[in-house]
């Protein structure tokens, strides 16, 4: 069967973008009456859990079933993939650390990858589902982990989570993209869609925006994780 290529803000993208928004809103709803709703908070929980990880088991297995799995595209190492598998295991362990280093790489980045997918092919092509289905678990994980899980915050946790990026950021930039020829976490160029990357200058100008780009973010993340624990306390 013929798939017609990703169409960005077409319909069967804004149909996606609808179900995110309502997914987004039920929970913040529920976190209201967590006290009063443990069966759907649990059941949220084990929900996003189960999807995260047939997620990922499903598109290796097809990658590989399709004979088109390497060492450049499919292993789980861009941010996304990362939160991904924190996400699980703090969903899982009730992690505090976990949970909000999954809130700080997981949520901005998988909304923006649902704004602007890079994605070759539209519905009803498996890619389509699994991109979508994968990136909303993990935005709504990382909001999730946010409400239900995390019951403490300071500024420290921001510097640390920043200072875990860099280190990986320097890793893959340094070891796995020389070394399989790959473009993990954009350091070898920007993706090829459209996304915000793209304006982030080429060269040392590139990184150094980067970096910057990260920190705000991780600020951003920690002034409504703080307002929301503040809100919650009172």
């Amino acid at each position: 069967m013929h798939t017609p290529p990703f169409n960005q803000f077409g319909i069967s993208h804004v149909i996606i973008l609808v179900i995110y928004i309502v997914a987004f809103v039920l929970i913040i709803a529920l976190s209201h009456h967590q006290h009063t709703q443990k069966f759907f908070v649990q059941l949220t929980r084990w929900l996003l859990f189960t999807i995260l990880i047939l997620s990922e088991i499903s598109y290796q297995w097809w990658t590989l079933t399709t004979g088109i799995w390497n060492l450049q595209e499919h292993i789980p190492l861009h941010l996304c993939g990362i939160a991904s598998i924190t996400g699980a295991i703090a969903l899982a362990t009730k992690s505090q650390k976990l949970s909000y280093i999954t809130f700080y790489i997981g949520f901005i980045p998988a909304l923006l990858a649902l704004i602007t997918p890079e994605l070759p092919y539209d519905f009803p092509h498996f890619r389509y589902w699994k991109f979508f289905i994968h990136h909303m678990a993990i935005s709504l994980t990382s909001i999730f982990l946010l409400l239900f899980i995390v019951q403490s915050i300071t500024f420290r946790s921001v510097l640390e989570t920043y200072g875990y990026l860099l280190a990986y950021a320097i890793f893959i930039g340094f070891i796995i993209n020389p070394l399989f020829q790959s473009n993990y976490l954009y350091l070898s160029s920007t993706p090829t869609a459209k996304t915000p990357l793209d304006l982030l200058g080429d060269g040392w100008l590139y990184y150094l925006s980067l970096c910057i780009l990260a920190f705000l973010v991780f600020v951003v993340c920690y002034m409504v994780i703080y307002r929301r624990i503040i809100i919650r306390n009172h």
